[in-house]
């Protein structure tokens, strides 16, 4: 009863969790025909296996990080940011896609039968090219990066802000040379987390900005 008392603040993950995985669940499903996304520079873009690897690194890399702020981190104001920040951009990706079914038309014809391939083979067949704009797969690692940034307890362990960092950046990365998502698609989700950022982080900047007021 302790444990559930104190930290009752993280049942918010597991049940939107859930509704989350509902809704995807049904715009994957329905049957409507979406609109292709495409810019002529995806064309340009090599298809490289390699980055299944930072690809699947996602899940545990969010998972760690929502892990680290509800149970571990003391600060409940940063855990607050970063579940709404995500829950705010899972949302609107959920309305946008019933709003604007959406798709694209970048992966290739998969040869050969390496380990690599055949973990993005193994992709391919569990997640449709459906759904796409904006990718949650970079705007979640973009709202688990800037938690990280901001944490001050990160200050002077640099290694942990640095290695976000770099994976952060493979696993944007991952999502064009993969062909799992346009350049389109990664803009949106940028747009969405500066949105995100302003609503949630910049507010208490600007009044830490403040000059204090002189009493009389």
């Amino acid at each position: 009863m302790n444990f559930l008392k104190k930290y009752r603040h993280t049942l918010v993950v597991p049940v939107y969790g859930m509704l989350y995985l509902l809704a995807f669940q049904y715009v994957e499903q329905r049957t409507v025909r979406p609109h292709i996304i495409h810019m002529k520079v995806d064309d340009y873009i090599p298809f490289c296996e390699y980055f299944i690897i930072p690809y699947y690194l996602w899940f545990l890399f969010i998972a760690a990080t929502v892990f680290y702020f509800a149970f571990i981190n003391k600060n409940k104001k940063e855990y607050w940011q970063l579940v709404v920040s995500l829950g705010i951009g899972m949302t609107l990706f959920i309305i946008i896609s019933l709003i604007f079914p959406n798709g694209q038309e970048l992966r290739p014809s998969l040869s050969g039968d390496g380990v690599f391939i055949e973990l993005v083979r193994y992709l391919y067949k569990i997640d449709t090219p459906t759904n796409v704009f904006p990718s949650i797969h970079v705007f979640n690692t973009i709202v688990c990066c800037i938690a990280v940034f901001r944490h001050k307890g990160f200050h002077f362990k640099r290694l942990v802000p640095a290695a976000a960092g770099i994976l952060g950046t493979l696993i944007v990365l991952s999502t064009v040379f993969l062909k799992q998502h346009t350049l389109l698609d990664v803009a949106g989700a940028i747009v969405l987390n500066v949105f995100c950022y302003q609503l949630l982080y910049k507010p208490k900047a600007v009044q830490e900005k403040q000059p204090a007021r002189v009493r009389a």
